[in-house]
């Protein structure tokens, strides 16, 4: 059955599948894509594609599909910000899995002082720089399961107090590895803020998410959540929810290094 529901973009046509076409597991998701290049099919998670056609990541994904997860993320550091007393710009951010800077957009937009993105995906950075230029104060494209040492001087010494990473974790796109690796360049007593797919932190989790958030909490690495919400993250092309779940938790201590070593 070829793909219908077309939207139409001034530079581009997005044809969602329809019927038992539509029915994939969230990472097999496709779209296919018109544009004046001719048109072609695009798997949801090859980023670098859809970073490519300007806007095509926001009207997919939130124009059609709803993705509420920046929002959500921001709005529940604003909540926590707020019920602390804090002075939001008095956070210097470390955002993971930064992507085209749609999470830090929202985190400017509740008075964040500071925001760098890191992301592995040179078409990220470029994304960024074309669509929201001036939203980080700087966006690194690195891989953290193999920091330079130029970056890891940079990351150490930037004075991190918060850590965000939206809708990136499993999938194979941040290993837990990468996600530990991140979270120690953040200062003890930091926050750290993010959603991640509810199947990746329950006892069936092919990722090692689940392994090693848990681990954080019990063994103390992390305080329990301040703030813990289940939510809709957006709408599969079958039209049914994605629940993930967003946690706000305080650093206590940094992930041991064999954690880290030994992490997925």
């Amino acid at each position: 059955m070829p793909p219908s529901d077309a939207v139409v973009d001034p530079a581009f046509v997005v044809h969602l599948p329809t019927g038992r076409a539509a029915e994939h597991d969230q990472d097999a998701e496709w779209c296919e894509v018109e544009t004046a290049e001719g048109s072609r099919r695009i798997r949801f998670h090859d980023y670098e594609e859809i970073f490519a056609v300007p806007g095509l990541y926001e009207h997919l994904f939130y124009a059609q599909l709803e993705c509420d997860s920046p929002r959500t993320i921001s709005a529940l550091v604003d909540e926590v910000v707020e019920s602390r007393d804090m002075d939001p710009g008095k956070l210097t951010v470390l955002d993971v899995g930064a992507g085209n800077g749609m999470v830090g957009e929202q985190l400017a937009g509740i008075g964040v002082g500071s925001v760098v993105g890191v992301d592995i995906l040179p078409a990220a950075a470029d994304a960024t720089e074309r669509d929201r230029p001036g939203v980080y104060d700087e966006y690194r494209v690195l891989d953290l399961t193999d920091v330079s040492a130029d970056d890891d001087k940079y990351l150490s010494g930037a004075g991190f107090n918060c850590m965000t990473s939206v809708a990136a974790l499993g999938f194979g796109d941040i290993p837990p590895r990468a996600f530990a690796q991140a979270f120690n360049y953040v200062a003890d007593n930091g926050l750290l803020a993010f959603t991640i797919k509810e199947d990746f932190v329950s006892a069936v989790d092919p990722t090692g998410f689940n392994r090693l958030i848990g681990r954080m909490f019990s063994e103390g690495v992390l305080d329990q959540p301040i703030v813990e919400r289940r939510y809709r993250h957006r709408l599969a092309v079958s039209g049914e929810p994605l629940y993930y779940l967003a946690y706000v938790a305080e650093k206590v201590s940094d992930i041991p290094a064999d954690w880290v070593s030994t992490a997925a």
